[in-house]
């Protein structure tokens, strides 16, 4: 086992092991030329909803994903249709992953899940790689490649692919509030003095119109793989939520995301430790719309509005994420302060909505 690789995984978590036996079985009986020898089942350590596993036998190597343990929101965490996704979209984006094969078969690894292809790059969060000498011109760089990836992912025809079949892109926008605000108010467990007042506000202003795209819907700097020189997008995973639907909408979670030195701790710590996009060089919010307004042609003169929700949405995940740890269905630790970065993520929402 290579050092890179446990740089990027480790050991799987307690309560999250698999089977080795079954599963090696599994592979055996339904992988061409799978090789002989050991499995080895690492955990990649990033991400806090589905879990995501490195399957490896000699040089062979594949990517497994299945849903977090315990009970799961209302049609979160579809493996099925995360499979489907990456089938219709690898042939048009090479960045997605090609998908190999899925399995409902929850005898497995406790529930249905899919193989895909590993990717080699490079991925980072809070830190870059140490092999890394990572210049204020890389971090410019790699600003821009997100930029363009957004674009060109929303500039595919969908009409090309059988995504029509699972999304619904007429009235996006009014579906996708009214759903978040039910999400959100079944997975509360505190009230948040500005929740009301934000949630009504999405409510009285969804743009009435808007453009329908591919949106990836939670495209983040760490769902990105980059080649090893900076210059390139080779991954970008985590595909479960994308969709056919208002491209401003997948711009605003992007930004959502997208963290800045000059923002308040509470949001720079909200995950622990700041990402690596508060480094000099990295675009600013501001110069990420602008860019993408250029690069596209589309009009963001409301991406207020877009921003607003997507904190909302995210605040939702997180809220989501804290309801399961504070139920007991899950240990990991990570998770024990995620109330205080809903309440966070709720007022920052609130704020660009009574601007």
């Amino acid at each position: 086992m290579t050092g890179k690789i446990e740089l990027e995984t480790k050991r799987v978590r307690k309560g999250e092991e698999l089977n080795h036996l079954v599963l090696h079985k599994f592979l055996k009986e339904n992988i061409v030329d799978l090789p002989e020898g050991e499995l080895i089942i690492r955990q990649f350590f990033a991400g806090h909803s589905n879990l995501t596993y490195l399957l490896k036998i000699g040089e062979w190597e594949v990517v497994l994903r299945r849903p977090p343990l315990g009970p799961v929101a209302p049609k979160a965490h579809d493996m099925k249709r995360e499979f489907r996704i990456l089938s219709e979209i690898h042939p048009h984006f090479s960045a997605a992953p090609k998908p190999i094969l899925y399995s409902q078969n929850e005898e497995i690894v406790g529930s249905p899940f899919f193989i895909m292809e590993r990717k080699n790059g490079e991925v980072f969060d809070s830190s870059f790689p140490p092999h890394l000498n990572v210049t204020v011109e890389d971090r410019r760089n790699i600003s821009n490649v997100m930029v363009n990836k957004l674009v060109e992912l929303h500039s595919i025809d969908y009409s090309k692919t059988a995504l029509l079949e699972i999304s619904k892109p007429e009235n996006f926008m009014e579906r996708q509030v009214n759903g978040w605000i039910g999400r959100y108010n079944r997975a509360k467990t505190s009230e948040i003095a500005e929740v009301n007042c934000l949630m009504s506000w999405l409510i009285n202003n969804v743009p009435k119109k808007h453009d329908s795209s591919i949106i990836h819907y939670d495209f983040k700097l760490n769902n990105s793989m980059f080649s090893s020189d900076l210059k390139e997008m080779i991954g970008l995973f985590d595909w479960e939520m994308t969709t056919i639907g208002d491209p401003l909408a997948d711009l605003g979670v992007a930004l959502s995301y997208w963290i800045q030195n000059e923002d308040p701790d509470l949001l720079k710590n909200g995950l622990v430790k700041p990402p690596v996009t508060i480094q000099e060089g990295f675009f600013t919010r501001q110069q990420f719309i602008e860019t993408y307004a250029k690069r596209s042609g589309r009009d963001l003169s409301n991406i207020n509005y877009y921003m607003a929700f997507a904190y909302f949405k995210l605040a939702v995940i997180v809220q989501q994420i804290f309801y399961r740890f504070k139920a007991g269905q899950t240990s990991d630790e990570r998770f024990s302060k995620f109330d205080q970065f809903t309440e966070n993520l709720i007022r920052i929402g609130h704020n660009l909505a009574v601007k």
